[in-house]
């Protein structure tokens, strides 16, 4: 799904209406969507409070207020006092809720407590093309609907955000619990500092334009379902353990045998034809004993020293390596041989960092830091969109692929394009779900999907078998072997 711009989205509405739909039956339409969706999450609701900004966004909470009470529901409608002038078809929908006698409009400063515990709060005041800072009026609005432990729902986007770009960390925001936006995610919905407003996003779709959609130019995708049906290659009947490929999982050192005990087993479990782990001789036993389908090569008794090249073999390097002196040495000798593309991690690019030696990492390379490695290896940012941006630059400077772990984890390619991973849950915030999603990138490079094919389908891969894991065990109590254990019913989940 491509991520627009709040200007190219306006585009796309006008685009869509010069098709021959009016602007206002498209914001009829979108109405009836949001006021669906809410008949069937919150059909037992008792009261729902609007809030309406002049623009647009008022208009399609007009609309909603107007459904919502010819569906048999209690509403009262909120607006600015200080504004006198409203979009045309804001005033339109406007006119017609003031028929209706039994929908009482107030003004913001006329808001004050909410005694029913059944009362739903919607925010319709600023959508997808606020551009400017909020009037105290609204600020303080805000500020006490924040208050209240009742559910909340933004239309569009969570009034104070900007699609785009990063707040002012003192900015007031609407606090969702739900966000239903019209056909596109806005990048502010993906970024820790601002999606934690947005709760949990609905795509509501609304037959915008395909043509303009289509055509139109973005660096930025969500990985969604029809992205990843085209990816996924089901397995072949004729075929063999040499057609899957070759994975070489390289890491552990005394004490931290578990970490390349995971990445193996997920690199199994994800359909490696042939995998071998090399660790030091301290995990032959646990190795053996626990993922008996891969076979050990010895690398030192305590900490890898050396990594030895296998033909035509996909490495992923790093899950509990350590950064011993012979285990710096053998990565960096490793490196000056090494001419494929490899998988790193964990201390693989802690090791790199601290010896400056990111030029040595071989094209086409993915790399997977987490927001503290990645800031190891170059440089502090202010916040995850500039974070995001220098990801960008780096990726194409040294023609690798990064996977930038965060809650909605990036894939940036070398081309400069990123891709938002949205499964995974924070269930995964243990240490141990970035050994499974190296095992799980390694097999399948190692199988021949493209690297970028790989990346993108290994994120969604991980954060799915995360959310199976969440929903059989909770968020609390699942390990990161079980999400492993997951990996089965997400195949099976594609392949029905």
């Amino acid at each position: 799904m491509k991520i627009l711009t709040a200007d190219q989205i306006k585009a796309c509405d006008a685009a869509t209406i010069e098709k021959g739909i009016s602007s206002v039956n498209l914001m009829e339409k979108a109405a009836k969507c949001c006021v669906d969706w809410i008949k069937n999450n919150f059909n037992s609701a008792e009261k729902f409070l609007v809030f309406c900004g002049n623009g647009n966004n008022g208009g399609d909470g007009f609309a909603i207020a107007r459904m919502l009470y010819e569906k048999g529901f209690d509403v009262e409608v909120f607006i600015d006092k200080a504004k006198k002038e409203f979009s045309s078809d804001a005033n339109i929908n406007l006119k017609k809720i003031k028929q209706i006698s039994g929908i009482n409009i107030k003004y913001f400063s006329d808001f004050s407590l909410i005694k029913n515990d059944k009362t739903i709060i919607i925010d319709a005041i600023f959508g997808n093309g606020l551009n400017r800072e909020l009037s105290e009026e609204i600020n303080s609005v805000i500020e006490k609907l924040n208050q209240f432990d009742v559910p909340k729902i933004s239309i569009d986007i969570p009034t104070g955000l900007f699609a785009d770009k990063i707040i002012d960390e003192n900015t007031t925001v609407f606090k969702a619990d739900f966000t239903l936006t019209f056909q596109f995610y806005k990048r502010s919905f993906l970024h820790p500092e601002t999606g934690k407003f947005c709760g949990k996003i609905e795509v509501l779709y609304i037959d915008l334009n395909e043509d303009f959609i289509e055509k139109a130019e973005t660096d930025y995708f969500v990985i969604d379902q029809k992205l990843i049906n085209k990816i996924y290659k089901p397995r072949e009947e004729f075929s063999n353990k040499g057609t899957y490929g070759k994975s070489i999982l390289v890491g552990g050192s005394y004490g931290k045998i578990g970490a390349i005990m995971m990445s193996t087993l997920s690199a199994l479990k994800t359909g490696s034809g042939l995998t071998f782990t090399i660790a030091p001789e301290c995990g032959n036993l646990i190795l053996q004993s626990q993922v008996p389908e891969a076979m050990f090569i010895t690398s030192g008794e305590k900490y890898i020293d050396k990594i030895e090249i296998v033909e035509k073999a996909v490495y992923g390097i790093g899950p509990g390596l350590g950064k011993e002196k012979q285990t710096e040495k053998a990565l960096l000798d490793f490196f000056k041989k090494i001419k494929n593309p490899v998988v790193l991690d964990a201390d693989a690019l802690n090791i790199l960092s601290e010896t400056d030696n990111l030029n040595l990492i071989p094209k086409h390379s993915v790399i997977t830091p987490h927001p503290l490695e990645f800031e190891r290896l170059f440089g502090k940012t202010e916040n995850s969109f500039e974070r995001l941006e220098l990801a960008r630059m780096k990726a194409e400077e040294l023609q690798i692929f990064i996977v930038l772990k965060d809650h909605h984890t990036a894939v940036i390619t070398p081309d400069r394009k990123v891709f938002y991973n949205i499964t995974g849950n924070s269930g995964m915030a243990k240490g141990g779900s970035g050994d499974v999603l190296t095992g799980i990138l390694t097999s399948l490079i190692s199988q021949r999907y493209d690297i970028e094919k790989a990346c993108i389908f290994g994120v969604w891969l991980h954060g799915k078998a995360g959310d199976f894991a969440a929903e059989d065990l909770s968020k609390e109590s699942m390990l990161p072997t079980d999400l492993i254990n997951k990996i089965g019913e997400v195949f099976k989940y594609l392949s029905s």
